[in-house]
């Protein structure tokens, strides 16, 4: 081998491994280039699914709050509601409560003058007429208008409907009975206006327990 063609050979040989060694750098970079993007498409699919799953926890929180909000709105509906009805129900109350201190007065009128005695004058008798008549318009009045009178005399003693003012001695009635009422008691359609003031029987045998449905 001549002398010229040594460098020629070396120089060959350089530039071989050179590009071999340039093949590998790419090929390693090439890889790394992968490597580096498959771990930035994990981490961006990791981090979206972090977003996925923190959107929808605040989508199910919306969600309560809105059906919360909704339950809200319908119960206040409801409450709205069922005190308009009542406003309009009970309006009376007030006009009707002065009434019954009318019916009082005429139910006086009639016990102030028996029947028996009335049908000795016929004056007292025609009065007594007139205000048992006008006694049982302002009934019918009431009954049109949903205004009750409560059960009292010979039923067992309530205390959502009764008040008791003093008791009578008398064995023969069961112990509760009301035996005598001292002012009517009434309703304006489920609603207390004025208990029945009774007396009731004491002594006698416990009457059974009356269960009020109306409270």
């Amino acid at each position: 081998m001549s002398e010229e063609q040594i460098p020629h050979d070396l120089a060959g040989d350089l530039a071989e491994e050179l590009a071999e060694n340039l093949a590998a750098a790419e090929a390693e970079q090439a890889a790394d280039s992968e490597l580096e993007t498959e771990e930035l498409s994990k981490s961006s699919v990791a981090a979206d699914a972090a977003r996925v799953a923190e959107l929808e926890l605040e989508v199910v929180k919306l969600k309560d709050q809105l059906l919360r909000t909704m339950a809200e709105m319908e119960n206040l509906r409801n409450r709205t509601r069922r005190e308009k009805e009542d406003a309009i129900k009970f309006a009376p109350q007030k006009l009707v409560t002065e009434l019954i201190g009318v019916m009082d007065n005429l139910h006086r009128a009639l016990s102030a003058v028996p029947e028996a005695a009335a049908e000795e004058n016929d004056q007292l008798k025609t009065l007594r007429d007139g205000v048992e008549m006008t006694n049982r318009e302002m009934l019918k009045v009431f009954e049109r208008h949903n205004i009750t009178e409560i059960e009292a005399l010979g039923s067992r003693m309530d205390p959502h409907s009764h008040e008791a003012l003093f008791e009578i001695p008398d064995p023969s009635q069961p112990e509760g009975t009301i035996l005598q009422v001292i002012e009517r008691g009434f309703r304006l359609h489920d609603r207390l206006l004025r208990p029945a003031r009774v007396g009731v029987a004491k002594g006698g045998p416990a009457g059974p327990a009356k269960v009020d449905t109306t409270v």
